[in-house]
């Protein structure tokens, strides 16, 4: 971060214009009128941090995504030469009048990059990649036998070590020539020969050579050829040198002597263990790579875990019988092959399929799942009076067998009886052994990997005095990069994540402040960002950093757009745009727009609630919950330290901490897999714990998390919800279909007969546009309509189906209301206030946030049972203030009823009117992972160690005033 405050300085003190080449200070928007924008214009200044902010569905997205960066990407592939173009095709231009003053765009967005586990923090930051170059140029190299350090000579070296420690000893020269492996070898003792020489040393024993020699090709042999014998001595030095330079070159870099009393010594051109000879490859940054073949380990391809199928997995419940559909994979007896082999293994054992799997021998039940070598005798039905015998290779090698080779389908269902292990050879690592005995400071790339970004910074810090002169020769100019990367992603809070944690496990705003930290790195001027919450999963403390990693971005000569609903953001920026006064139809309107000084001097929602003019009110009363509690004591995994929760039922509960204290771990990977192992037999297990109370107390648990409902455009809320399934029986029963004889199978754009077949029913189509992100396209054939004509010539009120999965939530509640099977279901998607969103939204469009409040209005339409268990992810996400009222209302009706309502949140307006709260800290990676307090807010507010507790005495100060 220092290079980047030092171009800051330099600016402020030169006092350079930014305006750009056509002279323009602002950025000029007329006439938007992408989605729901009306037409509206908007000017606003280059070069500084402006907010878009307003109601959830007013158009903030589709000012600043689909108006303002549409149109910059647009423009950039303008620029290319017709040629270049004619390879990527046409970007369409959004639907607006005029821009001025647009720079180059760059857009970051809340959408996590990758779902390959090969995609780590370390490797898209770039860390990573410096550490393995760091690693191939300064590391020592120790031996995995001995732990002795690795050593490299040169002839001169060699020969002199000999002529100081062996004069007047009788010395054997051996070149190696094979080294643990088995074969006869009788070519290889032919070209020996054939090369002159007449003995050489056969595991151990120095033989001469004779005619068609070969040794045991079943054994594993060590083979050297005798290059020399002779007494060391100074007068004798060329012969020595040329023997040495023989046995090198025989040995491809490596030889040996043996001594008088057959000691061996050892050397070698490159890495070499001096006591037992183990050599290792001279090391490059790729021998470091968990995704090159070159530095991954073998066992696990670099992944680190395995997944492997196990006895528990296949056999869920040992009280069941074989018979009875006690091994998982083969289901209840049938008359076929399989149970015939296991009936006769059982035979052979004096036990049956009808004994419960608990009672049979363990040596037998270890046949059954790994197979053995003696025959298996079968009845043949074809050819009776026969017998096939034919060896068992048991149900785990089979399944194992089927997992590498199968179809996908098959593959598919073996997934469900595996489950992911550490791997056994790396432990962890990803790396193979060779790789993993590099060392910098007693310390090998994966144990860094593995520290987080505060601990690697700390690791890092004066590691100049810890390295030899020549080490930091070479590592000055790598080390100023690492600790250049890692200064970033301090900037942006994110200091307890570690360079392992794979991409596909970060929150969507964890992904984005990654993207934003490398973008500040790449010190690009005169650029316009776009940032789509960025302070999503950030605890208040931490949106400081954020704040003024933005503001470095913007001093350096930047433009920066950041559409959001954070309060600290909009007062610290230089520009807001307020957008509404609605959602939907209702919005797309700039309601106010200004320097924060002057933006709260309007009469905008958004500017009631940064005056605290309006509030959203504390309960009248906490709940107290049914007077039952769940226990879970002990829990260790990743950072927490030997913690006991308690969560009282039938009330709200926030769980609130700075990021990295161990709130997800707590949740996600220890609370929640233990009721979903409990209720549903999931396979995936939890981090460790002691002991758990409380699960007779509930019937159901249901986890509401922001990952994608779907990841093409054939997923959308309606199918998502199952509204959809309802919506095509009701045109299957309209006149016009039943006259055509349509079935549901006609109006679903999934299966052929009714679907466009161009875009088969996605009504988008993908080009690829090779270096840039691949663009979706509206279908050429149906427009979008992903239906043929025929299927549109259907209509109810006038509505063809394509017609209403184009409705907006809001207008399809007034469409269907009298149809209260459609209606209930569209209602709870208006009430968790995703009324502007359409049915058919493509999935890959919606947000993080939004795809959560699918999720939970599809779990809200069911009925409930009273004794449910809710755990949800940061709902606000996404939410303006007058939605997060609404999202309350919608979670207080469900705590109501009697259910309880588990929030992981950041959001003081949710934590205040929470009536339990339990806060993790104090800080993050390491020094979390302990429960600071818990209570009611008004008992965690007077916690002086809780970070939480600083800004929730704050919030509730004000929380009796005006509600909405």
């Amino acid at each position: 971060m220092v290079k980047l405050k030092e171009n800051v300085e330099i600016i402020k003190e030169e006092n350079i214009d930014f305006s750009d080449a056509s002279g323009h200070d602002y950025i000029e928007v007329f006439g938007a009128r992408e989605h729901n924008l009306k037409n509206i214009d908007i000017k606003f200044p280059r070069n500084k941090l402006v907010v878009i902010t307003g109601i959830s569905g007013s158009g903030k997205s589709s000012l600043a995504f689909d108006t303002i960066y549409a149109e910059g990407q647009r423009r950039y592939m303008e620029s290319f030469s017709a040629y270049a173009r004619s390879f990527i095709g046409d970007l369409e231009r959004p639907d607006v009048d005029k821009i001025n003053g647009l720079s180059p765009v760059i857009s970051i967005e809340q959408k996590t990059t990758s779902k390959n586990p090969r995609s780590t923090v370390g490797t898209v930051t770039e860390i990573y990649d410096f550490m393995r170059l760091l690693f191939a140029r300064a590391s020592d190299a120790f031996s995995y036998l001995t732990g002795e350090k690795m050593t490299r000579q040169s002839e001169d070296q060699i020969l002199a070590h000999i002529l100081k420690n062996y004069t007047g000893q009788k010395l054997v020269v051996l070149a190696p020539v094979v080294k643990g492996r088995k074969g006869h070898y009788r070519e290889l003792f032919l070209q020996i020969r054939k090369m002159g020489f007449s003995k050489v040393r056969i595991d151990g024993e120095v033989m001469d050579m004779v005619a068609k020699m070969q040794v045991d090709r079943y054994k594993t042999h060590d083979i050297e050829i005798v290059i020399d014998r002779l007494v060391v001595s100074q007068e004798d030095k060329f012969r020595i040198s040329q023997s040495l330079k023989t046995a090198l070159n025989h040995g491809k870099g490596i030889m040996m002597v043996l001594d008088e009393k057959n000691n061996p010594d050892h050397f070698s051109k490159f890495l070499m263990d001096p006591k037992t000879g183990l050599a290792y490859d001279e090391p490059a940054p790729n021998s470091f790579s968990f995704n090159s073949p070159y530095g991954a380990c073998p066992t696990c391809n670099g992944l680190g875990q395995i997944e492997e199928i196990t006895p528990d997995s296949v056999i869920p419940d040992p009280e069941l019988s074989i018979s009875r559909g006690g091994i998982a994979p083969l289901g209840e007896f049938r008359d076929i092959w399989i149970f015939k082999k296991i009936q006769a293994i059982l035979k052979r054992y004096k036990v049956n399929l009808t004994t419960p799997i608990k009672d049979i021998p363990l040596e037998v039940m270890d046949v059954i799942l790994f197979g053995d070598s003696v025959p298996v005798a079968v009845k043949s039905v074809k050819y009776p009076g026969t017998d096939w015998n034919t060896q068992f290779e048991g149900i785990i090698k089979f399944l194992e067998k089927q997992k590498e080779t199968g179809s996908d389908k098959i593959q598919s269902w073996i997934k469900d009886y595996t489950q992911s292990k550490l791997c056994a050879t790396c432990h962890g690592g990803r790396l193979k052994i060779e790789s993993l005995h590099f060392k910098i400071d007693n310390k090998n790339i994966a144990e860094l990997a593995m520290l987080d970004i505060a601990q690697l910074h700390t690791w890092f810090d004066g590691l100049e005095s810890r390295l030899s002169e020549k080490q930091n020769l070479i590592a000055a100019e790598v080390l100023k990069e690492i600790r250049k990367r890692i200064g970033f992603l301090l900037d942006v809070g994110l200091h307890y994540l570690s360079l392992n944690r794979p991409l596909r496990t970060l929150s969507g705003g964890e992904a984005q402040r990654i993207r934003l930290a490398t973008q500040i790195g790449t010190q690009l001027v005169g650029v316009l960002y776009i940032l789509d919450e960025p302070s999503i999963g950030l605890h208040q403390r931490d949106n400081v950093k954020l704040i003024s990693a933005l503001k470095d971005l913007r001093d350096i000569g930047n433009s920066v757009i950041v559409v959001e609903h954070d309060k600290d953001m909009m007062l610290e920026s230089d520009y807001i745009i307020d957008i509404g006064p609605g959602a939907g139809r209702h919005g797309g309107e700039i309601v106010a727009a200004g320097p924060p000084a002057d933006f709260l001097q309007t009469q905008s929602l958004t500017s009631a609630y940064l005056k605290r003019e309006v509030n959203i009110a504390l309960p009248e009363k906490r709940r107290k919950g049914t007077g039952k509690w769940l226990k879970l004591a002990g829990a260790t995994g990743n950072n927490l330290k030997n913690v006991t929760l308690k969560i009282p039922l039938g009330t709200m509960v926030s769980v609130t901490g700075v990021s990295g204290s161990g709130k997800s771990t707590l949740i996600h990977d220890t609370l929640f897999p233990i009721l979903n192992q409990f209720f549903y037999r999931s396979k995936t297990e939890p981090m460790p714990y002691a002991s758990f109370e409380g699960l007779k107390e509930l019937d159901k648990v249901i986890e509401v998390d922001q990952s994608p409902i779907g990841r093409t455009p054939r997923s959308n809320p309606a199918t998502y919800t199952g509204v959809f399934t309802n919506i095509r029986a009701l045109y299957t029963e309209l006149p016009e279909a039943k006259i055509r004889g349509y079935k549901p199978g006609r109006f679903s754009f999934n299966v052929k007969g009714g679907r466009c077949e161009t875009c088969e029913g996605a009504g988008m189509k993908l080009i690829e546009m090779d270096f840039l992100p691949d663009v979706l396209v509206p279908c050429e054939t149906c427009k979008g309509k992903r239906y043929n004509r025929e299927t549109l010539e259907v209509r109810f009120k006038g509505k063809s189906i394509s017609d209403v999965l184009d409705m907006t939530v809001e207008q399809a509640t007034e469409f269907f209301e009298n149809m209260p099977h459609i209606n209930r279901k569209i209602q709870t998607l208006n009430d968790v206030g995703l009324g502007y969103i359409t049915l058919g939204q493509h999935a890959t469009t919606l947000s993080g946030g939004e795809a959560q409040r699918v999720k939970l209005a599809t779990e809200l339409s069911k009925k409930d049972t009273g004794k449910t268990f809710y755990i949800l992810d940061e709902p606000t996400t996404g939410l303006h203030f007058q939605d997060i009222q609404h999202l309350l209302d919608v979670l207080n009706k469900l705590v109501d009823k009697g259910n309880s309502v588990l929030i992981i949140e950041h959001n003081l307006d949710v934590i205040k009117v929470s009536d339990y709260i339990v806060d993790l800290g104090p800080e993050g990676g390491d020094q979390g992972g302990n429960i600071v307090c818990q209570g009611t807010p008004e008992e965690v507010a007077k916690n002086k160690k809780s970070y939480t507790a600083i800004y929730l005495r704050e919030e509730l100060s004000f929380a009796g005033k005006k509600k909405v």
